[in-house]
């Protein structure tokens, strides 16, 4: 008997978290901290000039872009770098609100994030004296797809409230619900070409720069409360938990049958895959085995494929300061171990491996 198998047409890719807010208590010791009223004249100095650009500053360890403008929600003062936006005021409680920005999580992680917040709020003479408090989440799952065989109505959601945008006839985004929880299915190569240019997830997809979608929640606050998350180890403990809700209750892909109910419909074989994906992460329900094996060798893989495409720019710079037309792939590697044996701390190393260690094991992704 011959078994017909049918072929997907949808290759998974990556996932993770690509935005997230978070509130900071923080407090000045010994009378040290931010000198607020100076950036606030630097500010003022800016919207006097005719481009309004804007300034580049050192604060503490790190270099900003100071902005000259205030923040929607009341902060007067806004500096930014690729890893932060950063808005912060004086009398502001919280006075410290970051946003986690896309390019820094994939190069890392928020949980690497929050510590280098944190290590630059101390050099700026700040410590905690309350727990942090994320109010917004972005969580998504990036697939190759070959052919949209599916639309607005195939979904089943909680939400009240849908849209759809189409781009020379042919579907380039569907949108779920607004406010608490907002899902969005989108092009993401099209989006990344006409919108945010952030074509450094080619390197991230494998090479890949076209057909592929995202599928992306954006949880704020009130359901992050419900699941018990406010704290980055909150997130890290129930984001199992979290993601499940996500795409097992509120909101699935289905395939029609004729049914007159739409829940009843079976799960699209791409849901399928999603849900199976969520074994993998940490969950303070019922726990499902899962290969821990598999997961640490898609870390790795992620990490290798970031990691070559920055072994070519290594290549690319070499080549230019030397005037050469080109060097091997080992030549770029050696020329990179030179440079990384000078920065080299045996000590240090040992440090932030155990810590790193510890990260992946509470389920940084």
């Amino acid at each position: 008997m011959i078994i017909m198998v049918e072929e997907k047409n949808f290759e998974y890719l990556i996932q993770g978290f690509d935005t997230l807010q978070c509130a900071y208590f923080l407090e000045s010791r010994n009378r040290r901290g931010i000198n607020f009223e100076l950036l606030g004249h630097e500010k003022e100095e800016i919207k006097q000039t005719k481009t309004k650009e804007p300034k580049r500053i050192t604060l503490g360890k790190s270099d900003f872009l100071l902005h000259p403008f205030d923040s929607s929600s009341g902060y007067p003062i806004i500096i930014s770098n690729e890893d932060f936006k950063i808005e912060m005021g004086e009398f502001n409680n919280p006075n410290f609100f970051v946003t986690f920005r896309s390019q820094g999580i994939w190069r890392s992680s928020v949980l690497d994030l929050h510590d280098r917040f944190i290590e630059w709020a101390e050099s700026v003479g700040y410590e905690a004296y309350g727990s942090e408090s994320i109010s917004r989440a972005d969580y998504c799952f990036d697939y190759s797809v070959s052919e949209i065989d599916f639309d607005e109505d195939c979904f089943v959601s909680r939400s009240n409230k849908d849209s759809k945008h189409r781009e020379d006839g042919k579907a380039q985004t569907f949108t779920f619900g607004k406010g608490d929880i907002l899902l969005r299915v989108y092009d993401k190569t099209a989006e990344i070409k006409q919108q945010s240019d952030k074509s450094w997830f080619y390197e991230l997809w494998g090479g890949i720069d076209e057909d592929v979608w995202r599928i992306e929640w954006q949880v704020r606050k009130e359901i992050l409360r419900e699941h018990g998350i406010r704290t980055f180890k909150d997130l890290y403990d129930r984001l199992g938990d979290l993601l499940r809700y996500l795409l097992e209750e509120h909101d699935t892909l289905r395939e029609p049958n004729g049914d007159s109910n739409r829940s009843r419909w079976p799960l699209h074989p791409l849901w399928e895959d999603l849900q199976g994906r969520i074994r993998f992460i940490n969950q303070t329900g019922v726990r499902e085995p899962y290969d821990k094996g598999a997961v640490l060798d898609e870390r790795l893989m992620r990490i290798a494929v970031i990691q070559y495409g920055y072994l070519k720019r290594v290549a690319a710079i070499y080549c230019l300061k030397t005037d050469k037309s080109m060097i091997s792939e080992q030549e770029a590697l050696n020329y990179l171990c030179e440079r990384m044996w000078k920065l080299h701390d045996p000590l240090n190393w040992e440090i932030e491996v155990k810590k790193r260690i510890d990260s992946i094991g509470c389920g940084e992704w």
